[in-house]
């Protein structure tokens, strides 16, 4: 009983597979079959090189493909709209008809190709496929509209069959020269574009390339360009449209254009001719949106694109006109140091008859390291720079910039006029060649005599002379008091200050003694002694401790002496130590001055120690609050 019923599942399972394999598969063919016999055209259209169109009282058109771009060849030449291309040629690729029927079928019911407008049609559409010349052009013959359905009659390029197709096919065919024209003029985006060249009629070349996200002029001067400007341009050159498109015969911009703009890409280039100026336009241009007190009109040209015969005119605003006019000014890199601050391992700064500071750090430290300061002088060392100093120094010197170019070939005499030949400033920077720094930088920074209001600027082994502003001598001071590390000491958390004196030197009398070992945590002592934990100045009077000093004008000595008796953490039989800062009296309301030989500086108390010294020094004296009138 059980083998029976195996063998008829096994029947059954055999006759299922020979029923898919020849009946299902047969009508997925024949459905495949009958989808493709509803397309009008077939491979042929896979790569379509050249379009034509004509037909009685329309101008005809040709329309040519070079790689992925469409170009019109007549009635003018001139870059083709891609979308309108792209369309007719979509079209043509899923092209399908409502129905067909043979042309030979025709005379049996008594009718010709003219009953449906074929004899001669109204538009003709004549294309090219593969390579030139490797087949005959294929020829679309479109005739009149059906009575009923909106439909089209269409004769197949072998002139077999007419197909009936939708009118859509009819529209996209149905486009005048201005909507196949491209309006835009230039197409090389700024990520591809590669290098800029401009020549005016006088012959004046100037090149900019770009190699490596750098662009550098190469002519007429080989320079530094500046990205943002030179990438704006190209921006600006790609909005460009075509104003108006001139009658067929129209003189051509000539051998000798006023202005010739090339954009080059990858293996590809684009040259806008400007002719003459045709006049200007109401347009002002302004940065913030607002109508500029002087309007500056945009200006028209005559114009053409080289390779083509179409002539136009074109209008550039004046800020455009500008930058291509004056280029190898308004396009090049107005800051005079490129460099990266974590490439920076050393900075040197001299000036005349003043000894040499030089600011560094280890370069195999991680960024962030701390600077070192390194003093020149007879008998100077080495102490912690101030890192937000340098930090600020170093970003000062990266976005100084030229306020005029001053020369880009001075003469020997020029230099010396300049100040040159005793810079007023030098700066060097050491880089790290480990980050890809190519060589260390040197920047000398001149004035002229008597000074004209202007420093003068140069890089060391090049001849450009900058005009900067003066600022930046007052802002890079020959000195170790606005570069040094402002934080003169911070005691250990186990270190105590367990005694206090404030000596009055003019009689060496006790002005202040506290013994702190019990002081109330919030007494004036002992609010002091937690102020002088950690002693930071506010700022540098002088490099080195003295006895006596110049202050706004004024001799100084000093007034006080406070010692301060530091219990050390682990020492035997309660070791001790004794800290001393010299005081002056206080100079005005938010000045008073310290220095030790300890830290061989003269320095401006922070507020919170000087108002701690007041309520210790100066409470006795202290009128308190003004009675109630």
């Amino acid at each position: 009983m059980r083998t029976k019923v195996t063998l008829v599942l096994v029947f059954l399972n055999v006759a299922l597979f020979f029923f898919i394999f020849n009946f299902e598969r047969h009508w997925r063919t024949e459905r495949a079959s009958l989808e493709a016999r509803r397309r009008v055209l077939g491979p042929e259209t896979a790569d379509i090189r050249s379009l034509a169109l004509a037909g009685p009282g329309i101008t005809a058109i040709r329309l040519t493909r070079s790689g992925s771009d469409w170009s019109l060849a007549e009635p003018i030449e001139w870059p083709a709209n891609p979308h309108a291309v792209n369309r007719i040629v979509s079209e043509l690729q899923f092209l399908e008809h409502e129905t067909s029927f043979r042309v030979a079928d025709l005379a049996k019911n008594e009718q010709t190709l003219a009953d449906y407008g074929l004899a001669e049609p109204r538009l003709t559409l004549t294309f090219t496929s593969g390579e030139p010349d490797s087949r005959p052009p294929l020829v679309l013959k479109i005739g009149d509209e059906t009575k009923v359905g909106n439909r089209l009659y269409i004769l197949s390029p072998d002139g077999e069959r007419v197909h009936v197709v939708s009118q859509s096919f009819a529209r996209s065919l149905a486009l005048d020269l201005a909507e196949l024209r491209a309006d835009t003029l230039f197409t090389i985006p700024v990520f591809e574009a590669r290098s800029l060249a401009l020549q005016n009629a006088a012959n004046l070349r100037v090149r900019i390339r770009r190699e490596a996200g750098r662009w550098a002029f190469e002519a007429p001067i080989v320079a530094r360009a500046n990205k943002t400007a030179t990438e704006l341009t190209i921006n600006a050159l790609n909005n460009l449209r075509v104003q108006s498109f001139l009658p067929a015969g129209t003189a051509p911009v000539g051998a000798n254009p006023s202005l010739r703009i090339s954009l080059q890409g990858n293996n590809r280039s684009e040259t806008l001719l400007l002719g003459a100026e045709l006049g200007t336009t109401a347009i002002a241009e302004s940065a913030s949106g607002a109508a500029p007190a002087s309007p500056r009109p945009d200006v028209e040209f005559q114009a053409m694109l080289e390779g083509k015969s179409a002539a136009f005119t074109v209008v550039l605003s004046a800020g455009l006109l500008d930058a291509l006019r004056n280029a190898q000014e308004l396009l090049r890199e107005t800051r005079l140091l490129e460099f990266e601050p974590a490439a920076v391992t050393g900075l040197t700064l001299t000036a005349p008859d003043t000894p040499a500071i030089t600011l560094q750090r280890d370069p195999a430290a991680p960024a962030g390291a701390p600077w070192q300061l390194l003093r020149r002088s007879a008998g100077a060392g080495t102490l912690t720079a101030d890192t937000d100093a340098v930090t600020r120094l170093l970003d000062l010197l990266g976005r100084l910039s030229a306020q005029k170019f001053q020369s880009d070939a001075p003469s020997d005499a020029d230099l010396e006029t300049w100040g040159f030949n005793r810079p007023e400033r030098e700066i060097t920077l050491a880089l790290n060649p480990a980050q890809g720094a190519a060589r260390n930088l040197t920047l000398q920074i001149g004035v002229t005599t008597p000074r004209d209001g202007r420093a003068y600027a140069r890089l060391a082994g090049e001849r450009f002379i900058y005009g900067i502003d003066p600022v930046i001598l007052e802002e890079t001071l020959v000195s170790p008091l606005p570069y040094r590390a402002r934080l003169l000491h911070e005691l250990p958390s186990a270190t105590r200050i367990t005694a206090l004196r404030i000596t009055d030197l003019a009689d060496e009398s006790a002005v202040i003694e506290h013994d702190l070992t019990n002081a109330a945590p919030d007494s004036p002592p002992a609010r002091l002694a937690a102020q002088l934990r950690t002693l930071q100045a506010r700022a540098f009077v002088l490099d080195e401790f003295a006895d006596r000093f110049a202050v706004g004008g004024e001799d100084r000595t000093w007034r006080y002496r406070l010692d301060a008796t530091l219990a050390l953490p682990g020492g035997a039989g309660g070791q001790t130590e004794t800290f001393t800062l010299h005081l002056t009296e206080r100079i005005g309301g938010g000045l008073q001055l310290a220095g030790s030989p300890e830290f061989a500086a003269v320095f401006e108390l922070e507020q919170p120690l000087l108002d701690a010294l007041w309520a210790v020094t100066y409470a006795g004296r202290d009128p308190g609050p003004p009675s109630a009138p």
